[in-house]
């Protein structure tokens, strides 16, 4: 039987602080208890005012103790958290109380949430979803990591996996009783029908437009336009501060420059950009490289206007607004067609960077046009890169057991494809095969967690 070590950690801010919360879990947690909190808790879940005691009988410091027996605790191990006075010496003085237990020691990054996966209580999604509520700088980023840790992503997983292995048992019958001559005849539509349903299922979650992975790492604008178009004055008046050069002299702005902000209660980063222009220069001809990529990669493209011909942008449409700036100096020198969608290339918004004005209205705009892209995110079920490759591969092994089945009816291949996809499905929720992934997974946790 494997040894499980006693671990144990700070898990709040570093001192200087008002307070510290120690938390520790595993089997010595009882043993630590009698010995050195008095008086020793006698009702579980109860915050209770204690003296923490060392070795030599000296008070470490008066607190806070929650004691929390297993399975009912965040690890599903005995667990204890202390809530001490937050200097130094303090926490000094009562780390030297507990790394005196040879059966002691401090946890590895995540190692309480990692227990906490292995004693079943939570998921793999859900273990990620307390590392992203931790990392959570919008409230659409907690708002997601909350949904997750609740278990409605997993639920869903859990559920796909369920169907694909009731129709394995669907196939295992045929595979096993080869001799009863109806038996085809029984589960060979139900199959078919089954995987045909899932992978409508699949394609649909996969189509999401990846807004749970872009709600996860933030949004990024990218701010294009010509030389002297005013994005640099553009980026700081939306950042509310001096975040860029600003200057008359074109070409002043030679690489990406990058601003993380919140609109509408997502993360943006702003992306400012190298004006777009032709030129022998080098230097220049990288840093507008560097703006296509940005204009590339971004979710939303503004394109700064001077004049209709300087319009340059690879952007997806329905991904750029356009925006004639400098509105106090010079007005549009074409026709705005008013009944166009405001923000085309037809009827663009008109702005000051310089003045602020109209500067509310692209505000406006951006902040509507976040929360559309956003508004999908209660029904997706894919938070990160690795859910999105194992639902893939999951789905290829249905469409080549819905293709086996079709030509040639339900045989050992299309069982074999079936249990390949439920194996993929837990694989995102952490049931089967993922050992060669929690290091990683882990490994990004802070050592409270």
């Amino acid at each position: 039987m494997k040894h499980v070590e006693t671990i144990c950690a700070l898990a709040s801010g570093p001192p200087p602080a008002a307070l510290i919360v120690l938390r520790i879990s595993g089997p010595a947690c009882q043993d630590f208890l009698y010995r050195h909190v008095k008086p020793t808790p006698k009702t579980p879940r109860r915050a209770s005012l204690v003296h923490l005691i060392d070795q030599e009988g000296e008070v470490v410091d008066e607190g806070l103790c929650l004691w929390m027996p297993g399975p009912k605790s965040y690890t599903g191990e005995d667990t204890i958290e202390l809530t001490l006075h937050g200097g130094q010496a303090v926490l000094d003085h009562a780390m030297s109380v507990l790394m005196a237990h040879t059966d002691i020691r401090l946890a590895e990054p995540g190692e309480f949430t990692r227990r906490a996966l292995e004693s079943g209580s939570m998921d793999l999604t859900q273990a990620e979803a307390v590392a992203d509520l931790i990392d959570a700088e919008s409230a659409g980023q907690k708002q997601q990591a909350l949904r997750q840790m609740r278990g409605a992503i997993g639920d869903q997983y859990r559920d796909w996996r369920g169907q694909v292995l009731d129709l394995m048992v669907l196939a295992e019958s045929v595979i096993d009783f080869p001799d009863e001559e109806d038996a085809p005849k029984r589960v060979d539509e139900p199959i078919k029908q089954g995987l045909q349903r899932l992978i409508r299922e699949f394609e649909s979650a996969l189509s999401d437009d990846f807004i749970g992975e872009r709600i996860r790492s933030g949004f990024q604008i990218a701010i294009l336009g010509a030389p002297n178009a005013g994005k640099s004055t553009l980026l700081n008046r939306l950042a509310k501060r001096e975040a860029a050069i600003v200057s008359d002299i074109a070409g002043t702005t030679r690489d990406t420059l990058e601003v993380r902000l919140k609109l509408s209660g997502q993360l943006v980063t702003l992306v400012d950009t190298a004006g777009l222009r032709d030129t022998s220069d080098p230097i220049e001809q990288e840093g507008i490289r560097r703006a296509y990529r940005a204009s590339d990669e971004a979710d939303l493209s503004i394109v700064l206007l001077n004049g209709r011909a300087e319009v340059a942008t690879r952007s997806e449409p329905g991904s750029t607004l356009f925006v004639w700036n400098k509105v106090d100096e010079t007005g549009p020198d074409f026709d705005l067609v008013p009944d166009a969608e405001p923000g085309s290339i037809e009827n663009p918004l008109t702005i000051s960077g310089m003045t602020g004005k109209g500067v509310d209205t692209l505000i406006n705009y951006l902040e509507s046009w976040l929360t559309n892209a956003a508004s999908a995110t209660e029904s997706s079920v894919i938070t990160r890169a690795r859910h999105r490759e194992s639902l893939v591969d999951s789905l290829a092994h249905l469409r080549r057991a819905l293709d086996r089945s079709s030509t040639s009816g339900v045989d050992e291949f299309v069982g074999e494809d079936l249990r390949l996809s439920a194996r993929d499905l837990g694989c995102i929720i952490g049931d089967v095969g993922v050992e060669d992934v929690l290091g990683a997974i882990f490994s990004q946790f802070c050592i409270g967690k």
